[in-house]
């Protein structure tokens, strides 16, 4: 038994010649605004100026497509955004340790010189962690 398997689901059909349903009532909404203003503004300098953005406003709802996604999804996601809370994230920057260190561990720390090997930044730090390693961490001393 086979089934018909529907392809182009995410095309809208066209039902008003060239224009989809949605794209006919975004022009058929504009075209409307733009009757009612002319017909009840005295002036029709006045009317122009404010037709103008309707106009363009209803055009780009019933074409304009940013980054492949309808218009008015980006105009429903700003006036969310707007109405919204905001949730503001800034980078935390790190902050230096600050070392209250009590008077034992400081001359502990001012008793072991570490000798400074040239030979190899290996050896230096093998060094250093032999040294560090053999003080006992409670008494400081040397076991």
């Amino acid at each position: 038994m086979q089934f018909q398997v529907p392809q182009f689901i995410e095309v809208e059909d066209k039902i008003f010649g060239p224009l989809t349903i949605k794209q006919f009532l975004y022009l058929a909404g504009g075209i409307g605004m733009g009757i009612i203003i002319w017909l009840y503004v005295p002036s029709k300098v006045i009317a122009v100026i404010l037709i103008l953005p309707i106009a363009a406003f209803a055009l780009a709802l019933a074409f304009y497509r940013m980054n492949g996604k309808p218009f008015i999804d980006v105009v429903e996601s700003a006036f969310y955004y707007w109405i919204g809370d905001k949730l503001y994230i800034w980078k935390k920057a790190d902050k230096q340790p600050e070392h209250t260190l009590s008077k034992d561990v400081a001359q502990a720390k001012a008793i072991v010189n570490v000798p400074k090997m040239s030979e190899s930044k290996l050896k230096d730090l093998t060094w250093s962690l032999d040294i560090k390693e053999s003080l006992n961490p409670v008494t400081h001393d040397e076991t």
